[in-house]
């Protein structure tokens, strides 16, 4: 699995392109809850999920491979990854992604993409990764 989703990681470099961040992600398939979705037999997204309490949950990790983009699979692997939150107790679901107040092109598609799916922004944090990367964590109240 881990092959598979370094292969996808590595189809969409505008969003992972930063070596050491991509290598963290692969490994973090291993020891952290992950969900893959399937394209026969060739895994074309994964979403991999760290739990800060039983009911705080945020996205860790979500990739498409550049070839399966813009077809509904991200928003189907989400709502699946919702359903199982919502079966263990889980209230919240939070992801942080760039901040608006960065001019990259391909993070207005990411945070267009959550805010679709009801998450709200909450908070910039403009120096938690980098000045030139500024935080924003997005929520969304799930299992209501």
């Amino acid at each position: 699995m881990q092959a598979a989703c370094e292969a996808i990681l590595r189809s969409v470099p505008e969003w992972f392109g930063i070596e050491e961040s991509l290598v963290e992600y692969v490994r973090d398939t291993a020891t952290l809850p992950t969900f893959v979705l399937h394209e026969g037999s060739r895994i074309i997204g994964f979403l991999t999920l760290r739990e800060h309490f039983p009911q705080a949950w945020e996205i860790h990790c979500v990739a498409v491979h550049a070839a399966a983009r813009g077809k509904g699979h991200g928003k189907q692997l989400l709502k699946h990854v919702e359903h199982w939150l919502a079966e263990r107790g889980a209230r919240f679901l939070q992801v942080k992604t760039i901040a608006a107040t960065s001019a990259n092109p391909h993070y207005a598609l990411t945070r267009g993409f959550y805010e679709r799916l009801g998450f709200t922004s909450i908070e910039v944090f403009p120096e938690l990764w980098a000045p030139s990367n500024p935080c924003l964590q997005m929520l969304k109240v799930i299992g209501e």
